[in-house]
């Protein structure tokens, strides 16, 4: 062997020791970072009906996405706070989850007092927010950080009247409740009534934790409504449905979509005997014609939600279950970046979800219409689909 050839056998031998060793010191290849996303619900207290369901919803999804393999391979994380229905709480939650926990996104909260009051947070940080609440001053006028898959209470209000149309009544007085929810409610029943055909003779309102309204519906019965709406969230609704049994008032009572969930029918028992209102149709998604859009949509969440939780779903849950799925389509190929995630949630059309058909655009950040509520009654403690 000559002298070159063992000085070129020795060299490789060392090169690669050399490469051996650099190996030893590579790190392993990590794990794509997990995507965090925010969510804000009123999971106790007064109104835990609206958010503990829709935290479960969440998570399911969250669940569901991650073991089919994430999105584009990354997994999600949800990180989740608790406002117990306080607008305050909602701000410390969603600072910390913009500040502290780094999310790319928020779902929530649940309220409409609550979204409004951490809506500008989400607009200076530049974070999308899905809120789960119906007030119409969430997305009108439309911000580009701020969604929600809740049902409007345009739309909800625009329901109630066409069914008090069609029976004829022509005189009705309003009972809302005193926060942003009520407000709302009150602006467009107020606001929508001329197109009806129908006159407000009396409008009074309660507070979110009163026990008796007798004295609001005895105002009420002077001036002689053909039908009296209640608009307001439980457990308000529930205490006027008993005050109005009481008093033996014998007009139609119609309730808000805000009390749209069994909790209602809980917490009026008797009382809610007759009582009409809207809702998205899952209350009712076994009695829609086989060809509806959305009943293979409401029957596949039931199942999962049911089956999981050994609990009845509502239609509040809904809203978190559509927009964790919406989130998820506007994920994809974006890498987590909020502005990305944004402008593809405006993009978003033809999603059938458990509250309706979405179409978002630019210039409309709820992407839902008419057909996303039914009219029903409760008869014997169930749901009744009403089909004038």
């Amino acid at each position: 062997m000559s002298a070159t050839t063992s000085i070129r056998k020795r060299l490789s031998h060392v090169m690669a020791l050399v490469v051996v060793g650099l190996l030893a010191f590579c790190p392993a290849p990590q794990a794509a970072e997990n995507l965090k996303i925010g969510g804000v619900f009123s999971v106790t207290g007064p109104t835990s009906f609206l958010g503990d369901p829709e935290k479960k919803s969440m998570e399911m999804v969250v669940e569901a996405i991650n073991s089919a393999g994430g999105i584009d391979g990354r997994m999600l994380e949800a990180v989740i706070y608790d406002t117990e229905g306080d607008p305050q709480r909602a701000v410390n939650a969603v600072s910390k989850l913009i500040n502290r926990d780094g999310v790319i996104a928020i779902i929530g909260p649940s309220l409409t007092p609550t979204t409004l009051a951490v809506k500008n947070l989400a607009l200076n940080a530049k974070v999308p927010l899905i809120s789960c609440a119906a007030g119409i001053q969430i997305t009108e006028p439309v911000t580009p950080w701020v969604f929600k898959t809740a049902q409007s209470d345009v739309l909800a209000v625009a329901t109630v009247y066409g069914h008090i149309q069609r029976s004829g009544l022509k005189k009705i007085a309003l009972l809302s409740v005193a926060n942003a929810f009520g407000e709302s409610g009150k602006q467009q029943l107020e606001q929508q009534a001329p197109a009806f055909g129908l006159e407000v003779v009396a409008a009074e309102k309660f507070g979110a934790k009163d026990s008796d309204m007798t004295a609001q519906l005895t105002k009420i019965r002077k001036a002689a409504p053909d039908a009296v709406i209640c608009w307001g969230t439980n457990p308000g609704p529930a205490v006027v449905a008993k005050n109005f049994g009481q008093l033996g008032l014998e007009m139609p009572l119609y309730q808000s979509h805000g009390v749209a969930s069994p909790k209602f029918v809980e917490l009026a028992g008797s009382a809610a005997e007759g009582i009409l209102l809207p809702t998205g149709k899952i209350l009712v998604a076994g009695l829609l014609p086989a060809d509806d859009l959305q009943k293979p949509v409401l029957e596949a969440y039931i199942q999962q939600f049911e089956s999981r939780y050994q609990m009845p779903v509502s239609g509040f849950g809904g809203y978190a279950y559509d927009a964790m799925q919406l989130l998820a389509k506007a994920l994809a190929g974006t890498d987590g970046d909020p502005e990305k995630v944004r402008a593809n949630l405006e993009q978003i059309t033809g999603h059938v979800g458990v509250s309706g058909v979405f179409n978002f655009s630019p210039s409309d950040h709820n992407g839902l219409g008419a057909d996303a509520f039914v009219m029903v009654r409760i008869k014997d403690g169930k749901w009744e689909l009403i089909q004038d």
